[in-house]
């Protein structure tokens, strides 16, 4: 899989990405939401729009700019993000509930772990790329010269590839575990108690307060850890999936962060919505069993990006179709 990357060739793209990025979490931070406040059904389609929008102009540039190969692999990268992200959002209501959030606090959170999540993903992403170049058998047995060795087999994709299958079947038969889930024993919580004396009360949207003339942190902080650590174990999942996509650290790292900027508005349609994704898990197993199959078979068959996008696609139409159609049943 040689890399082709567009940083190299287009830095122009670069510049934009970054201004755009910086602008809107001004904007969004600074402006529209200085104070907490309880998001409107109206304000997160409204926010969800613009995300979406801003990312489908993006992708018309990378279209113009790197030719339509790459504007499919940043389609493709994308939506499987955007798709694997609801599944995290699942989990994120469940901890919201858990930890008692006042819904005018939720959007701060998000915030703060959207913020944590830019970082990370450009290490995953970027050193993830890095060490895929170092690892196809080819090159560590020496064999990049014999004839008749054709094929570019990636110790890291095809590990990638087997997990991903294992992660789709496993997320086929999952139950409702996560609502068992004792959120103030997980490691984000345990290393905000480490390094903090946690007060049992809430201070409206801070992170720390004063009690008793000390200074004390708020369960709030506790909860950004909890969301911090939540997404560090879901981009197990999706950072390999995308890698099936593109080896083009910036397309992957692009996609994605766009994906994740618009997932704070997603939240709060998905809370109010919820009865719209219920078949959503079979959805998603279908897709990351899809992608994990792919990257195993990829040195032997290759399958285009946008056949690709229209698998993701297709699955998640399906899967909401069903989820409208054929409801869970409420609780008594």
């Amino acid at each position: 899989m040689n890399q082709h990357p567009i940083f190299s060739e287009h830095p122009g793209l670069i510049i934009v990405f970054a201004v755009a990025v910086v602008i809107m979490l001004l904007l969004d931070l600074g402006i529209f939401n200085k104070k907490s406040h309880v998001v409107t059904n109206k304000e997160a389609i409204t926010w969800s729009l613009v995300w979406i929008s801003l990312a489908m102009i993006f992708s018309g540039l990378v279209y113009h700019f790197a030719g339509p190969a790459k504007f499919y692999e940043f389609q493709s990268a994308y939506w499987i993000e955007k798709a694997l992200s609801v599944d995290n959002l699942f989990v994120f209501i469940l901890v919201f509930k858990f930890f008692d959030v006042a819904n005018q606090n939720k959007h701060k959170v998000l915030f703060w772990g959207i913020i944590g999540a830019l970082v990370l993903r450009a290490i995953f992403i970027f050193s993830g790329a890095f060490l895929i170049e170092l690892t196809y058998l080819n090159k560590l047995l020496g064999l990049a010269r014999l004839e008749g060795f054709k094929y570019d087999i990636n110790l890291i994709m095809t590990a990638f590839g087997l997990f991903l299958v294992y992660a789709g079947v496993k997320s086929w038969s999952s139950g409702d575990d996560d609502d068992e889930e004792d959120y103030n024993n997980t490691r984000g919580a345990r290393l905000i108690r480490k390094f903090f004396n946690v007060s049992d009360k809430y201070d409206g949207d801070k992170f720390f307060t004063i009690e008793n003339g000390k200074k004390l942190a708020t369960p709030l902080l506790v909860v950004v850890a909890v969301i911090e650590f939540t997404d560090l174990l879901f981009a197990v999942d999706s950072i390999p999936a995308i890698f099936a996509i593109s080896s083009d650290p910036f397309i992957l790292y692009t996609s994605n962060i766009f994906a994740i900027l618009g997932l704070r508005a997603l939240f709060f349609l998905l809370d109010n919505f919820i009865h719209l994704f219920s078949k959503l898990q079979y959805g998603l197993a279908i897709i990351l069993s899809f992608i994990g199959i792919k990257m195993i078979i990829s040195p032997f068959y290759h399958i285009d990006s946008i056949y690709s996008l229209l698998v993701i696609g297709g699955v998640l139409l399906i899967s909401v179709l069903a989820s409208i159609l054929m409801p869970e049943p409420k609780e008594a």
